[in-house]
């Protein structure tokens, strides 16, 4: 059984924005332009990291969402396994 510790999804977003601050640095360091370039071209990359941001989001919340359907069904099968036994249990010492 493999075990997934959460770490994944808070690992993607951190090297994303780490990226995106380094993308920024070299761009303005390569391409240099005007005060007003310079303002649109971060607010547009900071746009696009934040729309990253919310899809990195959107899919850590759906593999939660996995993990509790997995975890809820495994529970849901213990149980009935358990129930199971108990009930042949119960008729073996009725015989």
């Amino acid at each position: 059984m493999s075990r997934d510790s959460g770490a994944g999804a808070g690992s993607v977003v951190l090297a994303f924005l780490v990226g995106a601050v380094a993308g920024a640095a070299v761009a303005l360091l390569y391409a240099p332009a005007t005060g007003r370039e310079t303002r649109d071209l971060l607010s547009e990359k900071a746009r696009e990291g934040r729309d990253r941001a919310n899809e990195a989001a959107v899919r850590g919340r759906e593999a939660v969402n996995r993990g509790r359907e997995t975890v809820a069904n495994a529970i849901e099968r213990g149980r009935e396994a358990y129930q199971q036994a108990r009930s042949t249990a119960a008729s073996r010492e009725g015989a």
